[in-house]
């Protein structure tokens, strides 16, 4: 039986799309093209039902994934300005405003701790939605102090990466948390705590070249797009052609930048594993 939205008074009658039916109903596969509801996708673990594609996730559904119920998050309130006054197409501190009013988060980085099989965990994890999941000093900093809480409280710590790279608008300082979060690491690594690095669709630019690839266990989602710059930048820097799909996570995993892949419906169980072993 087909949907109808009367137009005018009378018999004339349009059709309705799904698309054109209420945000949140329906979600159609980016990979597949087929259509579900997003009640069947959260079900599915957001994947898609028909060919089990991963949807694009934020940090809270992450939590609510991987956490025994309840989480704590920490360092709320911390956020970006626009010290350098920059300006592109539109000024940095209006895109912050647009970011965190269409977002309701404050950057682009959450971290939250709780217990997976009733043992300490803290997760720092990026949300795309905020200007690409790019990282400014706000992300390095949250980064930070994640790192020395999970020192101060003797806990796991582990970090899901989806980024576009590097935050233009905050230049050198956007570039300089690719270091400041290698030395943090290495202080964790000094205080014999484990590391894990989870990257997620996509994975690039200066997050990749830093901390997404530092894990004591490297390990990612499927199909997701993992590198440093992207396909045409890299052909026309060395003048080759690329092998197919050489940035998904299984190339790099049969390449050795990963140590496995592991489907949503099991990240729970695998990082459980994981914290338990180490």
């Amino acid at each position: 039986m087909g949907w109808f939205r009367r137009l005018k008074d009378g018999i004339t009658t349009k059709t309705v799309n799904k698309k054109d039916t209420p945000d949140g109903i329906w979600y159609k596969c980016k990979k597949c093209k087929e259509a579900s509801t997003t009640k069947e996708l959260k079900e599915n673990f957001y994947k898609c039902p028909k060919c089990n594609a991963h949807a694009r996730i934020g940090s809270e559904d992450y939590f609510e994934l991987i956490f025994d119920g309840k989480y704590t998050e920490l360092f709320d309130d911390l956020f970006s300005k626009d010290f350098l006054n920059f300006t592109d197409l539109k000024p940095y501190d209006k895109r912050l405003e647009a970011a965190r009013e269409k977002t309701g988060l404050l950057d682009a980085m959450t971290v939250a701790t709780g217990k997976i099989n009733k043992k300490p965990l803290t997760i720092a994890a990026m949300d795309f939605s905020f200007i690409g999941g790019s990282m400014g000093s706000v992300v390095g900093e949250k980064i930070a102090k994640a790192i020395d809480y999970s020192i101060e409280n003797r806990t796991a710590f582990m970090i899901i990466s989806k980024s576009g790279g590097a935050r233009m608008m905050e230049s050198a300082f956007s570039l300089m948390q690719m270091a400041k979060t290698a030395v943090k690491l290495s202080q964790l690594a000094d205080a014999k705590l484990p590391y894990f690095s989870f990257m997620t669709d996509p994975t690039t630019g200066g997050v990749t070249a830093s901390f997404a690839m530092l894990g004591d266990i490297n390990f990612a989602e499927p199909d997701a797009l993992i590198g440093f710059a992207g396909p045409r930048v890299i052909r026309e820097t060395i003048k080759q052609d690329l092998p197919e799909g050489f940035q998904t996570s299984e190339f790099l995993l049969d390449h050795g930048f990963l140590d496995f892949i592991v489907d949503r419906k099991d990240l729970k169980e695998k990082v459980g594993d994981l914290v338990s072993y180490f």
